[in-house]
């Protein structure tokens, strides 16, 4: 084997093995001689692999824990193995590696070929993840989108959802994506509307990189997070916890999948523990369409809130 590029990943590919490697093997395995075998190894040293050799009738080369983490190479069952779990794993936010999750899948998905992404995709397919509390479910596909649009400064067009339900068309320049919580939130600049915003993920449907480049322009804020932060202070998320008289599976038909997935108390009955940062009138709006009894335990101003609507709604079937 001559072409010196291919030599050393095929050797790389080799050391990766769990195992330590004679070098008269290596150098029978790439039809080389053991002199080339031990160029090659400097080489990789150069480069950062910690290659390490024990002289000896048993000794020979093996790739040890350096104190940077090298390039890998992957054959086609691992790379669909990692994909498959990070798409797991940033689809319902792990905490303390979100972001670094969403990062190393979109990197992964943008060399993956098309044969293997097909795979991952339909192995997704087949598993059923169960939410649980605030987690909302969030497609893979959306993250790694909106993460390679921000990375590579393309704008965005996107589907949104608001609380209350309106769809809206958006067209953004994607700065960062933040986690906080069990939640994913775009923070971008509308252009539409010519200013700072920030979108829930699990709202965001069909995003689509357009191609087109830009200039990122500077934050109101000293930080994306900042600028979340700021937002949902005039929202703030709320502890919610709201048990009803139904069966958690007809509850659960009937509420959005943001609001989480209540717990089956017994054979008739269930409560929803989550938290939301949407207005009281929406969860107000939301809990009354489940369309059966129920009690809100928590929080007190949602409670205060629907204790007024139902008065005020009671007024105004009997004015005359």
């Amino acid at each position: 084997m001559t072409d010196t590029p291919a030599r050393l990943l095929n050797l790389l590919s080799l050391l990766q093995t769990p195992r330590e490697w004679p070098g008269s093997e290596l150098a029978e395995r790439l039809d080389v001689s053991p002199r080339t075998i031990r160029r090659d190894i400097d080489r990789l040293r150069d480069l950062g692999y910690p290659v390490e050799a024990t002289k000896g009738a048993i000794g020979g080369y093996r790739l040890v824990a350096g104190a940077a983490m090298p390039p890998l190479l992957l054959d086609d069952e691992e790379a669909v193995a990692i994909a498959v779990g990070l798409r797991a794993g940033a689809g319902h936010a792990i905490e303390g590696i979100e972001e670094a999750s969403v990062r190393a899948l979109a990197k992964l998905e943008q060399v993956l070929p098309s044969r293997l992404r097909h795979r991952v995709t339909t192995l997704q397919a087949a598993t059923i993840a169960l939410t649980r509390g605030d987690g909302a479910t969030i497609d893979p596909h959306t993250l790694t989108v909106i993460a390679g649009a921000a990375t590579g400064r393309e704008r965005l067009r996107f589907g949104y959802r608001a609380g209350d339900g309106t769809e809206t068309k958006r067209q953004a320049e994607p700065y960062r994506l933040v986690s906080t919580g069990r939640r994913w939130y775009l923070v971008a600049y509308d252009i539409g509307r010519e200013d700072w915003r920030t979108f829930r993920v699990d709202r965001v449907s069909e995003p689509f990189a357009t191609g087109a480049r830009f200039v990122p322009r500077e934050l109101p804020t000293g930080s994306a997070a900042e600028l979340l932060g700021h937002t949902m202070s005039r929202h703030p998320e709320l502890d919610i916890d709201v048990s009803f008289e139904a069966p958690a599976s007809f509850v659960a038909a009937r509420l959005p999948d943001a609001l989480g997935v209540p717990v089956a108390t017994g054979e008739e009955t269930c409560r929803l523990r989550t938290r939301a940062a949407d207005s009281l009138e929406w969860l107000a709006l939301r809990l009354a369409l489940v369309d059966c009894e129920f009690t809100v335990h928590a929080p007190r101003s949602l409670a205060e809130y629907m204790t007024d609507l139902g008065a005020r709604l009671t007024r105004a079937t009997t004015a005359r």
